[in-house]
């Protein structure tokens, strides 16, 4: 009697953890928030709202409600870290981001707003980071997604109020915020290889680095990417990046109490899978986000997120 008691809770476990991490974790969604001492002595504080990975599909409208009402939060900045789409809507996409689109932000793309997740084994993701399969023509409409983000009030449903935001892959833009200028340079998806490393002397390493850049008289230099792979982390910080946004991690997805993320999906320590930490004299942010691909709807022990980052004044 003891031991089938013993097997049906061997038994019982696993199949609890899997509707746990299938039915219920991916509609806790959290807010992750860290407060960094960055700005210029005697700045006034900014929020920042990190928003990545949204894969939004048609069905998800949990999902989609409840980013819509980030409104709440009411930040300073918004960065879209990309990874918007799992599915050609991007109208519903335009609609979930319509509100936060009144404030000002910057965004970069994900693999996943260029083409549509394909099946695939998820145990290979264990092994190594997954393989997007040459594709050389997207099939979402990723300029539709583009010029909505830049021009929402010309977008379907737009606030008439909407100023949009700066598109960040491989360029650069400013803000000033609450009397302190930010000066953003971004990178394309390292994932696709769309990121744009470039030097004076043509080969990594040699001359100056021409991009990523910044400003020395900006108060504040962020990087932002979607990937963070390594050699994206040290061209920010060769560059003077005080602090690097990205997000593709989705901090493991599923994590093991106690020990944390087994993979990042990229070249990055899984110890770094989310959070904040620092790299040289930079600080970077990885934000788990909020989905996953349609093919492994799976999230335990990593709740789907989004960061409040609260930037105050030096001491």
């Amino acid at each position: 009697m003891k031991k089938r008691a013993l097997l049906a809770g061997a038994l019982a476990a696993p199949a609890a953890a899997g509707i746990w991490g299938a039915v219920i974790e991916p509609h806790l969604f959290a807010i992750r928030r860290h407060t960094l001492p960055i700005l210029p002595a005697g700045a006034e504080p900014i929020r920042i709202l990190h928003v990545a990975d949204l894969h939004l599909a048609p069905w998800q409208k949990h999902r989609a409600a409840w980013v819509k009402a980030l409104t709440r939060l009411e930040p300073d900045v918004v960065v879209n870290t990309g990874d918007n789409l799992s599915a050609d809507i991007v109208p519903s996409v335009l609609d979930v981001f319509s509100g936060l689109l009144e404030t000002p932000g910057v965004f970069v793309l994900g693999s996943n707003d260029f083409f549509s997740p394909q099946a695939k084994n998820p145990a290979k993701y264990l092994r190594s980071p997954s393989q997007v399969k040459h594709r050389v023509n997207p099939d979402l409409d990723v300029k539709a997604l583009v010029r909505g983000f830049e021009e929402p009030t010309a977008a379907s449903g737009s606030a008439a109020g909407s100023q949009g935001w700066h598109f960040l892959d491989n360029t650069e833009a400013a803000l000033t915020i609450k009397g302190t200028r930010i000066h953003f340079s971004g990178l394309g998806d390292a994932h696709i290889d769309r990121d744009r490393i470039r030097w004076s002397g043509g080969e990594p390493g040699e001359g100056e680095l021409e991009h990523p850049r910044f400003d020395p008289e900006a108060g504040l230099r962020i990087g932002v990417t979607h990937a963070p792979y390594s050699r994206t982390l040290e061209a920010f910080a060769s560059a003077g990046a005080d602090l690097i946004m990205a997000g593709h991690t989705h901090g493991g997805q599923i994590r093991v109490p106690f020990w944390g993320a087994p993979v990042t999906n990229c070249d990055l320590d899984r110890t770094r899978a989310r959070g904040v930490f620092p790299y040289r004299q930079s600080l970077v942010a990885i934000s788990a986000g909020l989905g996953f691909s349609p093919y492994s709807p799976v999230r335990f022990a990593c709740r789907p997120e989004v960061s409040v980052l609260e930037l105050v004044a030096q001491a």
